[in-house]
């Protein structure tokens, strides 16, 4: 049975590097239906994995609301 490992940390503020490793982990690590269920197809592991949950969170610390991430657009101020 797989072992609950807790998410890597957002670190606030969020650097140029960050938000850069972040967008590159929500564009590799998107979900791909199989038979048993939607896994990340990176990892094949349950979506989302650890390393989408982090990407997600920091680009949510780095101010883009839900919509603007989906359509890739600027955070506003």
């Amino acid at each position: 049975m797989p072992t609950l490992i807790d998410d890597f940390p957002v670190l606030t503020p969020v650097t140029d590097e960050d938000l850069c490793i972040a967008l590159r982990a929500v564009t590799v690590h998107v979900p791909e239906s199989w038979p048993h269920g939607e896994l990340c197809r990176s990892e094949r592991v349950p979506f989302p994995c650890r390393l989408a949950r982090w990407g997600w969170a920091t680009l949510e610390a780095a101010g883009f609301s839900e919509a603007q991430r989906q359509l890739g657009q600027e955070p506003t101020a």
